[in-house]
């Protein structure tokens, strides 16, 4: 490797080597003064800055400083507006460096396998071609300002439970065409300086230290030549990091891994070569980041940044059902229904939580708004979920006197939360039980829904307006009302399928099954690709959304380049058409979804206009992963290319014939017919083992004897119920108990302490404490949590009183350099 800073490498000592590989606090690096290696300075967070204002945590605990939030990634993904996207991120960007952050940590683009995933608000799509083409604008505007964006969560994190030691286990063609295939887009287009590794593991192997994912693809393959950070706490094993090229630990840990690092090199474990191009990276990161920040004149326009926010949230929201009722009549007395009116939800919990410059509330709006004949408001509903008898009665005799009710439904804030999964796909009893008593009025009923992700809607076809206005950021308020007066019209469509019940989601009888694994049974059939493959309804398909006007498309022309055609606003508004490109092909040898996304164009056109637009193929639109070859392929044979405004709803359609590269063929389908036929809700073993290509790991947990673990490192506070000690028993009995209580007193610091402490290893325990407590120390907690408790007391105390005393030393011998 050509190192871009040798000179500068020379200079250090393998101590400051060792210190340049971990954060010297929580969100900033080490710096090395007397060489002009500065500190650099990280911060969340992918919609909006988090930049913390008091003493440092990655849970959202501690106020930020103000800043925009924007839609959050869910919000936008539907937009399908790439331009859009790169706006936000440059907007991002300005705010970073006006604040002094050299690294943003987003976009997280992970896909949505599931609907319970707790931080789906903050991941663009089920599909990876959406997610991947997004975030690269994303990416691109972001260090347009000169701050690295820091893509993540690297890979298959698509789950929260027990997020850092579960391991996903999946396929390698599932691996490679779902869940890498987007950050490959985003890598290759948007060129991230930073990108950050997930906490769980990947078919055995910690994703920092997964030597498959993070070298062999990530750097020989993708030729990725920027900086690896782990997630917060989420490093393992520190020299199998370094090996696998995961240069940057955060947060700080008092030095413990610099010791390791240090006596690998010494031992002959880590070849100083290695380490050293670790360095350079980091350096070179280093001093990019900082040169810019220190030449950066950039401002921003806090009213400029949430009027872009509107604009973003206007082209978020999707119409999903319109019975004529919408845009709402001047003439029609209107009754606003539900505590989101005046509470807005906008965004999700944890560390992507921002602190908005302002925040607009859709009750300030009515009443002087000529365009809404607006007769009252009335909240309907708690937000804890409870029943109010009081606020239901005044709600629907409010209700009783209008002439069309607007009701704001959606999931509060503790739902959808970093470090936690729902655990189930319903809306809010007590909302659904009101919209019953509002639907025996007899009445126009239009739904504007807040969710980050899908929900049941079992009353989708009773209402005559349906909007999911998604989480979508400060200024959602103006939008959501431009868009019930149909001063805006709506262009959205869904970045994720809805189905009617959870049930009908493939990875349904997988997710959360075991304790210790996450079985991606279903492999490529994510989202769409399962339902159309096995011709299952949906309530809305992906890419849905419907328009106060209409399009029509014709004269479809295909050529080696691409597919060309037409699009006519047949309607009397102006408004815009996302395009969609489904490629798939019918008489394959190979099973794969009946088809899949490869393309999409945004296009706004006046009433009565047409225009010619142009999708081109790329790099991904015929290829598939073989894993006989171990390569990606092109199947010879006749792609259906098709045209339309959803995945179901296609209007144009025609053939283009592909060239094969192999005649080699991956799977007997006799081994595997499941896979073939999509029907992978309740896939054998046998037939999963195939796929997989070993034996399926073991995912429940070992009890050493009856429900007694072994406790080690990767053992869970949670899982301390099980531990052979009194002391891990009754250690993780108190945690649980505070949870209980806070559950019912103070719901999000409940909610914190689950993400934070509840399902955290013991070894986060001393990776995630800055050195309060040490590895070494962390033996002799593990020791009493084992049943030996006297004997890891001794450790434990023995091994802080060294650590002390080193010091004391190392000061002292830093005062007298």
């Amino acid at each position: 490797m050509n190192r871009k800073h040798q000179d500068i490498i020379d200079q250090l000592t393998l101590q400051e080597k060792a210190s340049l590989m971990s954060g010297k606090d929580f969100w900033q690096t080490e710096n090395i003064d007397r060489l002009g290696i500065p500190s650099i300075f990280l911060s969340d967070g992918p919609h909006g800055l988090r930049k913390q204002q008091a003493a440092a945590d990655n849970l959202g605990l501690n106020e930020s400083f103000k800043a925009t939030c924007f839609p959050t990634a869910s919000a936008v993904a539907s937009s399908w507006n790439l331009e859009l996207g790169k706006e936000i991120g440059e907007a991002l960007g300005k705010e970073a460096i006006y604040e002094k952050v050299h690294v943003l940590l987003g976009p997280g683009i992970n896909i949505k396998r599931n609907p319970l995933c707790g931080r789906n608000f903050e991941y663009f799509s089920e599909d990876p071609y959406l997610a991947g083409k997004m975030a690269a604008q994303y990416v691109q505007g972001i260090q347009s300002q000169g701050v690295s964006a820091c893509v993540k969560h690297f890979a298959c994190n698509s789950q929260e439970l027990r997020r850092m030691n579960v391991d996903s286990v999946v396929d390698e063609r599932a691996l490679r065409e779902i869940y890498l295939t987007n950050f490959e887009i985003a890598i290759k287009e948007g060129k991230p300086w930073t990108i950050m590794s997930s906490y769980n593991l990947v078919n055995g192997d910690y994703s920092n230290q997964n030597q498959h994912i993070c070298n062999a693809i990530l750097r020989n393959e993708w030729k990725y030549d920027g900086v690896m950070v782990s997630d917060w706490g989420g490093e393992d094993d520190r020299i199998k990091g370094l090996l696998a090229n995961n240069e940057l630990e955060m947060p700080f840990n008092d030095g413990d891994t610099d010791r390791e690092i240090i006596k690998a090199i010494r031992d002959g474990v880590l070849d100083e070569s290695i380490l050293d191009d670790c360095v350079d990276r980091v350096i070179d990161l280093a001093l990019r980041t900082d040169k810019n920040l220190k030449e950066s004149s950039v401002t921003f326009n806090e009213e400029e940044n949430h009027k872009l926010a509107q604009k973003a949230a206007e082209e978020c929201i999707v119409l999903l059902e319109n019975n004529g009722v919408l845009p709402l009549s001047k003439e029609k007395k209107i009754a606003f229904i539900g505590k989101f009116i005046e509470k807005p939800r906008y965004q999700g919990a944890g560390s992507s939580l921002v602190n908005p410059t302002r925040l607009d509330k859709v009750v300030d709006l009515l009443n002087e708004n000529p365009d809404i004949n607006f007769i009252g408001y009335e909240p309907g509903f708690h937000l804890n979920g409870k029943w109010s008898k009081g606020r239901a009665a005044r709600a629907v005799k409010l209700a009783s006197d209008a002439d069309v009710i607007v009701a704001f439904l959606g999931l509060d804030e503790l739902s959808e939360a970093e470090g936690i999964d729902r655990v189930n796909m319903k809306l809010p009893n007590n909302q659904l039980r009101l919209l019953d008593e509002l639907f025996k009025l007899d009445k126009p009923i239009v739904v504007c829904l807040f969710t980050g992700s899908a929900v049941e809607l079992p009353f989708a076809k009773r209402v005559d307006g349906l909007i999911h206005c998604h989480l979508t950021g400060q200024a959602s308020a103006n939008a959501i009302v431009n868009v019930l007066t149909g001063k805006v019209n709506p262009s959205g469509k869904l970045s994720e399928s809805y189905p009617f019940f959870y049930k009908n989601y493939p990875a349904y009888n997988y997710f959360h099954k075991n304790e210790n694994t996450a079985e991606y049974r279903e492999s490529i059939y994510v989202g769409y690709r399962y339902y159309e493959k096995t011709n299952t309804d949906v309530l809305y398909p992906f890419g849905y959304g419907l328009s106060y006007t209409e399009f029509a498309y014709a004269d479809l022309v295909l050529s080696d380049k691409g597919a060309s055609f037409k699009i006519k606003n047949i309607g009397k508004v102006k408004g815009k058409e996302v395009a969609q490109m489904y490629i798939g092909l019918k008489k394959s040898k190979v099973f794969r979804a009946y088809k899949e996304l490869k393309g999409f164009i945004k296009v706004e056109l006046e009433p009565g206009e047409e225009k010619e637009v142009f999708i081109p193929f790329d790099d991904y639109s015929f290829r598939y992963f073989n894993v006989a070859t171990n390569k990606w392929e092109i199947e010879e044979g006749d792609y259906d290319i098709s045209i339309g405004g959803s995945s179901k709803d296609i209007w144009l359609r025609e053939r283009h014939h592909m060239k094969g590269t192999t005649n080699v063929l991956p799977y007997e389908e006799k081994l595997c017919p499941s896979y073939f036929s999509g029907k992978v809700t309740d896939v054998p073993d046998k037939e999963f083992a195939y796929v997989l290509g070993r034996d399926i790991p073991e995912g429940k947990l070992k009890f050493h004897r009856k429900k007694r673990i072994v406790v080690n490192y990767y053992t869970t506070v949670q899982q301390l119920r099980w531990a052979q000690g009194w002391s891990g028993r009754v250690f993780g009995w108190v945690i649980r108990t505070a949870i209980k209580f806070l559950k019912k007193t103070n719901p999000k610091t409940a909610n914190t302490l689950i993400m934070g402490v509840y399902h955290q290893p013991m070894r986060g325990l001393s990776r995630m404490t800055g050195g309060a407590i040490h590895w070494e120390q962390l033996d002799g907690l593990i020791m009493m949590f084992n049943g030996h408790f006297f004997k890891g007391l001794h450790k434990f105390r023995l091994e802080g009183k060294k650590l002390k005393k080193e010091r004391k030393l190392a000061k002292k011998a830093a005062k007298q350099a």
